[in-house]
């Protein structure tokens, strides 16, 4: 099955990765041998101090998942949370002050202090 950006042409993705995201990504995958049939979950789930958190991690499809081909990363996201995500950007930061994922959600009307957890 091809993935839906070549099925339907989409020209839009729901999220967006910075080279920075991706490359941290292509380093996990690599590093931590994921394997074929697994790829980067996106998502979200109750909970934080804000309501709910940004889910990322690696994971197998799932019934009601997309698929998508992000810069040459597969991503899973559940069809329902993409209302929540669309027009996010993911990036990864390597700073003094803190370091890994960061989530720019322009859907988010809160967000906790850490960045983690968010409202919609």
């Amino acid at each position: 099955m091809e993935l839906l950006e070549k099925e339907i042409g989409v020209t839009s993705l729901p999220v967006n990765f910075t080279a920075s995201a991706v490359s941290e990504v292509k380093r996990l995958i690599e590093a931590q041998h994921v394997p074929a049939d697994q790829a980067l979950r996106v998502g979200v789930k109750g909970g934080g101090c804000s309501g709910m958190t940004y889910v990322l991690e690696f994971d197998t499809r799932q019934e009601n998942d997309e698929e998508y081909l992000i810069d040459g990363v597969r991503v899973f996201m559940n069809k329902s949370h993409e209302l929540y995500l669309y027009g996010m950007t993911v990036d990864f930061e390597q700073g003094l002050n803190a370091r890994g994922f960061v989530f720019h959600n322009p859907n988010a009307k809160t967000t906790c202090g850490c960045g983690t957890s968010f409202s919609a």
